[in-house]
């Protein structure tokens, strides 16, 4: 009797689920604002002529569409997207294969060695540090190892990342059997087979992710390019949008039709994969 007594007592204490439909329809509608707004703004300017820049937010008078056609020859787009493809392709490839078997590693290690077990420590602290603070200094060893360029950049892209991927990875290769590994190792198979050919393929969700990521980020990133690439013919597409940039004036039509053309396979990319995204951050971070 006592113990149905306190289960009443507990289940008339227990906080009902009530959902506020209003709060939670009026965030939704502000959510979208905020996100829907600016990119209508971005395609209203970029289609606009001069003339019609009074009110940025009406519908054009007439559509512009060789705003797009000048912004292209005037940033010089296949060139420029070249590099910025060719910096992001090698990046996503060598941080898939090189993050995951450093997380493999370290994961698998970390109960039974301090060193691996300081090790993840290392690389997860690095996530609080900015790259303003270690800028300058970058820049200068950069430069003296002749490493700024194309492929210097990359191989940056892919340090720089390690951080987020080992924390991402580690916490995905917990959920995985070690089970698995050790009959691998009974068929005789060498570590690195057990890595490349039973824990890799199983990680095909975490490397969508860890891919997502690294495109969304090495393609939009604007300051490691700038103060790291000294060749022109080099640069990225973020770094030819200064060529709207006049002294006196800047011209916002083409400025904005090259934002959406830079902006358009990363949009593209995010729609369809978005799932991946979401369910790969929250796998890879629950045990991390």
């Amino acid at each position: 009797m006592q113990t149905v007594n306190e289960s009443l007592k507990v289940t008339k204490t227990r906080p009902s689920k009530h959902i506020n439909y209003t709060a939670t329809a009026v965030l939704a509608v502000l959510g979208i604002f905020a996100i829907l707004g600016p990119l209508y703004i971005t395609l209203m300017i970029a289609v606009k002529n001069p003339s019609d820049m009074t009110n940025v937010l009406s519908w054009p008078k007439q559509f512009n569409w060789s705003n797009f056609t000048n912004a292209w020859q005037m940033t010089d787009f296949p060139t420029m997207f070249r590099n910025t493809l060719f910096i992001t392709a090698w990046t996503i490839i060598f941080t898939i294969i090189t993050n995951s078997a450093a997380a493999y590693a370290i994961t698998r290690n970390r109960g039974q060695s301090k060193f691996f077990n300081a090790l993840y420590y290392y690389f997860i602290s690095a996530m609080f540090i900015p790259f303003n603070v270690i800028m300058l200094p970058l820049v200068r060893e950069v430069s003296s190892m002749h490493m700024d360029n194309d492929f210097g950049i990359t191989f940056l892209y892919i340090v720089f990342g390690m951080p987020m991927n080992i924390f991402l990875y580690s916490g995905f290769v917990k959920q995985i059997p070690v089970a698995l590994e050790e009959a691998a190792v009974m068929d005789g198979a060498k570590p690195y087979q057990v890595f490349f050919k039973v824990i890799f393929p199983l990680m095909m969700p975490m490397h969508a992710t860890v891919a997502i990521l690294s495109f969304m980020w090495t393609w939009n990133d604007f300051l490691m390019p700038l103060v790291l690439l000294s060749d022109p013919k080099q640069q990225t597409l973020q770094l030819a949008q200064y060529v709207f940039q006049g002294q006196f004036s800047t011209n916002y039509n083409l400025a904005f039709a090259s934002y959406v053309l830079v902006l358009a396979p990363v949009l593209i990319m995010y729609v369809i994969f978005q799932r991946f995204i979401i369910s790969g951050v929250v796998s890879g971070a629950i045990k991390g």
